[in-house]
């Protein structure tokens, strides 16, 4: 996008978008441009914590109303969900105030009856109690929010339906975020069995411009010391037989390796999958080392602040742009 800032890939034009609207008022609803904006958050346990400081730093801004649409899975639904209800600061604060803790992530649970990530901890204290999601306001937020999770049945993808009062938004949060195995059983939503939507589609940006986004700005939780290479063309076989232990397990232990082809639909501008959808990314500009089931409290809190500064140098070039045209 701009050599000065290499953590940000993809079309020079989509950000200004956001800058522009920002300074016309623009909301959902009540356009002064043509152009259908779609927020896309890629999931990864405590990795999120990038994606939580870019949102903070994004709503901070006035960007929210910026946005048409929100699509997210795994920890991106859960942090999508706080974006789009105003409660982006408060996520990225319980990354390392609340969820660097044993009781929420303990390896020890490891083959035990007790999940090692405490999905419900998650959903039920911190979301219910320490910094509370406006779960009255989902489902008729002015920026529409797309919950993705994967269906155990055939491994995939699936936008969330039907979503009616704080019952069901607790279930459809868990059903995008359910790690398998890690995080205990699928969960149940619609009669049909659920897990963690990163297994079948690492980002949704493909869904964003198949569901007509023009524009889509996707934040990455993994920059370019934390992405693994590229996949072969078949899984291997210790993975498959993880799916075998647990559905999606194996394709997910892939996730870092598949990050990549997913990118290239920022980065290549002829990809089959583009059409005329303009694109760009913000990864996280440096790394603080934090893996998916991290609770280093300083490790997950620099985290938390490099993906701030990362979307706010990116915004700042936008508007320095948007000034010289």
């Amino acid at each position: 996008m701009t050599p000065d800032l290499p953590f940000v890939q993809g079309d020079r034009d989509v950000l200004p978008v956001l800058v522009a609207r920002r300074a016309d008022g623009s909301v959902p609803g009540m356009r002064q441009d043509p152009h259908r904006v779609a927020l896309v958050i890629g999931g990864g346990g405590m990795r999120g914590a990038y994606a939580a400081g870019m949102l903070r730093a994004l709503q901070e801004s006035g960007l929210t109303s910026a946005f048409d649409e929100v699509y997210g899975s795994s920890s991106g639904a859960m942090l999508a969900a706080a974006f789009v209800t105003g409660g982006a600061a408060g996520a990225a604060t319980s990354y390392a105030e609340d969820m660097t803790t044993r009781t929420f992530i303990d390896m020890r649970r490891l083959g035990s009856r007790r999940p090692v990530l405490a999905l419900n901890y998650l959903l039920d204290e911190i979301m219910g109690e320490r910094r509370p999601l406006d779960w009255d306001a989902l489902g008729g937020t002015a920026t529409t929010l797309h919950l993705v999770a994967t269906d155990t049945a055939d491994l995939t993808a699936h936008v969330l339906t039907g979503m009616e009062g704080r019952a069901d938004w607790r279930q459809a949060l868990a059903a995008s975020a359910t790690i398998p195995l890690l995080a205990g059983p699928p969960a149940v939503y619609g009669g049909r069995s659920w897990v963690d939507g990163s297994v079948a589609e690492p980002l949704a940006t493909a869904r964003a411009i198949r569901g007509g986004a023009t524009h889509v700005l996707v934040m990455l939780c993994r920059g370019a010391a934390d992405r693994g290479p590229e996949p072969g063309p078949k899984m291997p076989l210790w993975a498959r037989g993880l799916d075998q232990v647990a559905a999606g397990l194996g394709t997910l232990s892939q996730g870092s390796r598949r990050y990549g082809a997913e990118l290239r639909l920022v980065t290549e501008a002829e990809h089959p999958l583009r059409g005329t959808a303009r694109l760009a990314a913000i990864a996280p500009a440096s790394t603080s080392g934090v893996g998916s089931l991290t609770v280093d409290r300083e490790q997950v809190a620099a985290a938390v602040e490099i993906g701030a500064e990362s979307a706010q140098r990116a915004l700042e070039d936008a508007e320095r742009n948007g000034r010289a045209a």
